[in-house]
């Protein structure tokens, strides 16, 4: 049974019927710890290799509800000159004009619409992601990894998640042919996440 009580059965039961007292009690509103999260994604480089990046500045909140996750709801703010992929050149590359253009455009967002249980600790989120000005609609897969309180007396939940985009999609499109065929860099984006938040006083 995961966060919202929804027990990893065939048989439809309603989430308020398979409830505990101890995930009702996690329902609450939460804030992603910057510290503890990852925000990162996956770029085929040159048809053959991955390259990996992240980044580092963040904000992001979320409001669980233990008892009915279609009332849950997830807002995230990027700094897009925080992205990190190890290279300077490339990560300056990636700020440029040819890509994010941070100076026009600092921050990506994403904003729920709904969420759903999807049976065990599986659940997904759906919302808008709004990059380059371009908004377009994103669906995230999350696994609850649990809560629990830490040494300072917070209360903390952890998730996983995992998403797939078309970067053209928000305009992203710059690319560079190669002599054997094919692109430098892949259209498809894979996005990687790894959320601690803790629950609001």
């Amino acid at each position: 049974m995961g966060i919202f009580g929804r027990k990893n059965t065939d048989e439809t039961v309603t989430a308020t019927a398979t409830v505990s007292p101890e995930l009702a009690a996690l329902t609450g509103d939460y804030s992603i710890d910057p510290a503890h999260s990852t925000f990162g994604f996956v770029a085929r480089h040159a048809m053959v290799t991955n390259v990996k990046g992240k980044f580092n500045d963040f904000t992001g909140s979320l409001h669980l509800d233990g008892t009915d996750p279609s009332k849950s709801t997830a807002t995230i703010d990027v700094t897009m000159d925080s992205i990190d992929t190890g290279s300077a050149d490339r990560d300056g590359h990636l700020k440029s004009a040819d890509f994010f253009k941070t100076d026009e455009f600092p921050t990506m967002t994403f904003r729920s619409t709904s969420a759903e249980a999807l049976g065990g600790d599986d659940y997904r989120i759906t919302g808008d992601l709004t990059i380059l000005g371009v908004t377009k609609q994103l669906s995230i897969d999350l696994e609850f990894n649990g809560a629990a309180k830490d040494p300072f007396g917070n209360e903390r939940v952890g998730f996983e998640g995992k998403a797939e985009i078309l970067r053209s999609a928000w305009g992203l499109t710059w690319n560079a042919a190669l002599e054997t065929g094919g692109v430098l860099v892949s259209d498809k984006i894979k996005l990687n996440f790894d959320i601690s938040a803790i629950k609001n006083a």
